[in-house]
This record gives structure tokens, C-alpha cells and sequence, in this order.
């Protein structure tokens, strides 16, 4: 009966179910777009997708950002409900005017967002998100490595689930907009 539990299929089209599996939302970082301290308090009431990345990220994040920028259009006038949160792993690089800039690039819902480096450590470590930072040298280069996932928390902070294939070409943004649209109505 219990492997039979755990064969069940998610009941999201192409999000990976968390729900009970990852902790509530909780941070403090600085919003890029206005440069003050915010809370996941501030963000109640609305679906939050937290992404881990960086703007020199040559494809994945560009990738991925877009791929969700398509799927939040999907969603009509829904779309003002719900928030990405890009959080840079490269806050040495990534300044609040920068972060600011390619947020705008893809959707006026993509926030940047600048830790310190506590709150990056911390942030990953409560999610589980990988990341490494090697800062170059005239010998060696710049090197920074990222999870890709994009964790999605409902209107009330609660983890509900995993996209993990939004940094392809051929995401299923139809289906991650089905389950935003879900969480959202």
C-alpha cells in the first residue's frame, strides 16, 4: 500500500507536488526595483515563484525567465496576483540597478532581488538550492553554478510545487500557467 501511495501521480499538470515537504516561505532580502527591505510577509496574498540565478547567466536564466514571463501572460488578469522573485547568487555582480534592469526585461512581475551573503546561505539552505561563486583571476574564470528549479508558493506562503523544465526550449508553459492558474482562482 505505501509504494502504491508513493506511484501516485501529481495532481499539477507539470509541477512536481512539495506540498507538507518544504517549509513556508520566509526571507529578507532588498527588492531591486525600489531598492527597499522586504519580507515574504509583504508578498502575502499573492502566488510567489522563487527562482535562484544570476544576470550573467548565459542561457539558463535567460531561459527559464522568459519561459515563465510566457506562462504568466497565459494567465490574464490573474497575472497581477503572482510575483517572481529572482534571487541572484551573485550578489558581488548582480547590483540592485542591474538585477532591476533584466527583471524588466521579461515581465513587469519578475522581481530582483539582492541578499547579503548570510541571507543568500540561509535562503538556499531552508529551500535546497544549490549554488557556487568562484570569482575569476587572470588564470582562471569567473564561475558561477545554480539549481535550476523554480519553487512556487500559494497565496498563503505554503510550497506547493517544483517546476524543474523551464530552462529549455521546449517548456510546457500552457501547463505551468494551468497550475499557476490553479493556485491563483
Amino acid at each position: 500500500m505505501l509504494l502504491q501511495a508513493c506511484s501516485e501521480p501529481s495532481h499539477w499538470r507539470v509541477g512536481d507536488d512539495v506540498t507538507g515537504s518544504f517549509p513556508p516561505l520566509a526571507f529578507t532580502l532588498t527588492r531591486a526595483t525600489d531598492g527597499k527591505t522586504v519580507t515574504a510577509a509583504d508578498y502575502r496574498g499573492k502566488v510567489v515563484l522563487l527562482y535562484f540565478g544570476y544576470t550573467f547567466c548565459p542561457d539558463v536564466c535567460p531561459t527559464t525567465l522568459l519561459n515563465l514571463a510566457q506562462a504568466l501572460k497565459q494567465l490574464g488578469p490573474l497575472v497581477n496576483q503572482a510575483r517572481v522573485l529572482f534571487i541572484t547568487v551573485d550578489p558581488n555582480r548582480d547590483t540592485l540597478p542591474i538585477l532591476k534592469d533584466y527583471g524588466a526585461q521579461f515581465a513587469p512581475q519578475i522581481e530582483g532581488m539582492r541578499p547579503t551573503p548570510d541571507q543568500l546561505a540561509g535562503l538556499a539552505r531552508r529551500y535546497r538550492a544549490a549554488y557556487s561563486v568562484s570569482p575569476g583571476d587572470k588564470d582562471h574564470p569567473y564561475v558561477v553554478t545554480h539549481s535550476s528549479a523554480v519553487y512556487v508558493f500559494d497565496k498563503h506562503g505554503n510550497a506547493r510545487f517544483l517546476l524543474t523544465s523551464m530552462s529549455t526550449g521546449a517548456s510546457d508553459t500552457a501547463g505551468a500557467a494551468a497550475d499557476l492558474r490553479r493556485l491563483l482562482e
